[in-house]
């Protein structure tokens, strides 16, 4: 049977690679990918800054058809040719259902999606296809408004049901309580069938329950449970001894 989830898998065309030594394919979590199966609701890339999660997930973005600097699939501008050529050597299993709608975010370039919204918008009258594009992001400029509230913006009047949505550390523009506030709106949009991947340092956002987890380190890619990602675990040791975590990280160097 076949499954009804936008992206099933994530594999690497290991025989197409020349050489691993070369840019991304030297990450170690990169080197020693073979492929993954992805969740059909929610799936978490987790990491060390440099271990690749931004880079596999901006891959997956491009190979599933969005532009690389963000937006939905009907944006085509680029401000900046820097991505990697790693979503030409990946392949995607797809499921027998596409995805209504979909967007791809970018914490890093978020800004350039606003403007390319405002710019299509201030095109002439005799030029536009339908109503201002701003509409569809709650009708205010998301330049008008905090990082925080644009990314809510377009979460809330953007996002649908029965689409696919690829975010890169979105937690860069949320306030804690606002993190908490996307996780209510991701499961509304779970439960109206959308697929979401997710690269995050959160242990808020990381915490949506039933949802795969992969943690990319120097042996590879792996799945793993909440509980048991460092995210968590150094969280929780200092929520729990913030004081005494503080007392030994700031103590002096002894005089030698």
């Amino acid at each position: 049977m076949f499954s009804e989830q936008f992206l099933i898998e994530v594999k690497l065309k290991r025989d197409k690679i020349a050489d691993f030594s070369n840019y991304p394919f030297c990450l170690d979590a990169i080197k020693n990918f073979d492929k993954i199966r992805l969740h059909p609701s929610v799936t978490f890339f987790v990491g060390e800054n440099g271990s690749g999660k931004s880079t596999l997930l901006e891959a997956v973005a491009v190979a599933a058809g969005f532009n690389p600097e963000g937006g939905s699939k009907n944006f085509s501008f680029s401000t900046q040719d820097s991505h990697s050529e790693l979503s030409q050597y990946i392949r995607l299993s797809r499921g027998i259902k596409k995805p209504r709608d979909g967007f791809f975010l970018r914490a890093e370039s978020f800004y350039n999606v606003a403007t390319e919204i405002q710019a299509l918008d201030n095109v002439p009258d005799e030029e536009k296809f339908g109503p201002p594009i701003i509409n569809s992001y709650g009708g205010k400029s998301l330049h008008e408004q905090s990082h925080g509230e644009s990314f809510m913006a377009l979460l809330l009047n953007r996002f649908s049901g029965k689409s696919l949505y690829i975010l890169d550390e979105p937690e860069a523009a949320l306030s804690p309580a606002r993190q908490l506030a996307m996780l209510a709106r991701m499961h509304d949009l779970v439960g109206e069938g959308s697929q979401f991947i997710v690269a995050t340092h959160s242990p808020i956002i990381m915490a949506y329950p039933d949802a795969s987890i992969f943690v990319l380190d120097e042996d590879g890619i792996e799945t793993t449970d909440y509980t048991d990602t460092e995210h968590y675990q150094i969280t929780k040791q200092f929520m729990n001894n913030h004081g005494g975590m503080l007392d030994q990280l700031l103590e002096p160097e002894p005089d030698l």
